[in-house]
Order: C-alpha cells, then sequence, then structure tokens
C-alpha cells in the first residue's frame, strides 16, 4: 500500500482533494453493511422515520434546506 501523508493531501489543489473524499466516501458506501450504528441511533432513526411517516409534510424541502444552507440562515433558526 503506498503512504500519503496528511501534509501531501493538503498540498492538493481544493479539486483534487474534493475527489479523493469522493472516492473514499464511495469506498465505504459499497460496503454499508461495515459500518456500524449503535442501538440508540437506531431507535432515534426509527423515531424519525415514523414521525415523517405520520405526517410527510412536516418540516423542509429540499430546496428550502439547499436555499438556508447557501445563504446562511439556517443559523439563526
Amino acid at each position: 500500500m503506498n503512504t500519503v501523508s496528511i501534509a501531501d493531501i493538503l498540498e492538493l489543489p481544493v479539486q483534487e482533494r474534493i475527489r479523493l473524499v469522493e472516492l473514499i466516501w464511495d469506498s465505504v458506501a459499497a460496503v454499508p453493511e461495515a459500518v456500524s450504528i449503535s442501538p440508540e441511533h437506531k431507535v432515534e432513526l426509527e423515531e424519525r422515520l415514523s414521525a415523517f411517516e405520520a405526517n410527510p409534510t412536516e418540516g423542509y424541502s429540499w430546496e428550502q434546506v439547499k436555499s438556508r444552507l447557501k445563504d446562511g440562515s439556517w443559523r439563526t433558526a
């Protein structure tokens, strides 16, 4: 295995670092069973899914979320 230091990675242009992160994420996502989820998180996810299924119109649309992230208004909510 080739060894790359953090310093080497930080010297890469931003676009290449983003691409590296994408490749790493894709390699993790390819084996979701390798990522463990605690029982507490599983309970929380089930509760959130149940809440959504009970009232799917509550909350924000993806477009609203993206807009709030872009304009920074999420910080004041």
